[in-house]
């Protein structure tokens, strides 16, 4: 009983902080949404000004900012997200409730590709440092991180789909269909866990502890698998948080240049179609995913290392 009231403060915290970035990132939002030009009927060519009147009172656009806002935090607290203002008859949840669960495979095939390739390479690379494994997969990093996601994808449709015809160049429907896009949206991320998972690998194999499991006999590979390797990846535990970031955003332009039905593409057409209620809904949606992932990798980063706890409580 102790041990979690012990806790409770350090969660609470966290959880007030999680709350309190959320209604920052909505009301930014909101008021992001309002500041700029026009609405999204006055793009409609040829529409009297009659029944663009009524449309903007028929969604309450004509309404003080103030009774929006509210209208609008109620909305994010129901998680009732409204209609969207293009597409007739279809809802912001209808909408998430589609697309997302393709966001969510993509995004989870990539973050499979990253986490795996990136730790073996740093592995691999701190293992043999200073020789050609190390150059090899450093290298690797490099140009994982020069080249952008969109030319990426592209060079990949262009090589594996249209020249050597072995995989899908687009859309959506099958594995096969998961594997471009995943390689393209997985590059950078995979580059920055090899580089963080060597850097941290030098510094715990330098470790007493590692001297000591060397001295005691214990096989190269037992010393890196049940010693090394366990806190040399504390930092790309931190690193997921921002990890699941990358992979959101990046994913915007990758379901774009793949044609997939995601939730990122419906994103991407709302800012040109100026759909408030959908830009304003995903943006919240991809918020609460995000701000949770941060909040659980803080619980587990303090699971792993209950140093931080302490150090929260102390205020250090």
């Amino acid at each position: 009983m102790s041990h979690y009231s012990g806790d409770m403060p350090y969660l609470l915290r966290k959880l007030l902080y999680l709350l309190a970035s959320l209604l920052t990132i909505v009301s930014a939002t909101f008021f992001m949404m309002k500041a700029i030009p026009g609405d999204p009927f006055s793009t409609e060519r040829g529409m009297p000004p009659e029944i663009l009147e009524a449309l903007q009172e028929y969604y309450g656009l004509n309404d003080p900012w103030y009774v929006q806002y509210g209208r609008y935090l109620k909305s994010v607290v129901t998680w009732d997200l409204g209609p969207s203002f293009k597409y007739k008859g279809r809802t912001v949840n209808a909408i998430i409730n589609e697309g997302f669960p393709v966001s969510a495979t993509l995004g989870a095939a990539a973050l499979l590709l990253a986490l795996s390739i990136g730790i073996l390479l740093g592995t691999l690379a701190a293992l043999h440092q200073h020789h050609w494994q190390d150059y090899i997969c450093m290298l690797t990093a490099v140009i994982g991180i020069s080249v952008p996601s969109f030319i990426l994808a592209t060079l990949l449709q262009y090589i594996f789909a249209l020249k050597l015809g072995w995989l899908p160049v687009a859309r959506w429907g099958s594995w096969q269909h998961i594997i471009l896009p995943a390689v393209a949206l997985a590059a950078l991320p995979t580059a920055f866990i090899a580089r963080l998972t060597r850097s941290s690998m030098l510094e715990v194999l330098q470790l007493d502890f590692i001297q000591t499991a060397k001295a005691k006999g214990l096989s190269r590979q037992a010393v890196v698998v049940r010693h090394a390797l366990s806190n040399a990846l504390l930092p790309v535990i931190t690193y997921l948080g921002q990890l699941t970031v990358n992979i959101l955003v990046g994913s915007f332009i990758i379901e774009k240049i793949f044609g997939i039905p995601g939730l990122g593409q419906w994103f991407v057409i709302s800012v040109s179609n100026r759909d408030y209620t959908v830009i304003m809904g995903t943006t919240v949606f991809y918020s609460v995913i995000l701000l949770s992932m941060t909040f659980l990798v803080d619980l587990l980063y303090t699971w792993i290392d209950p140093r931080i706890k302490v150090n929260q409580r102390n205020g250090s």
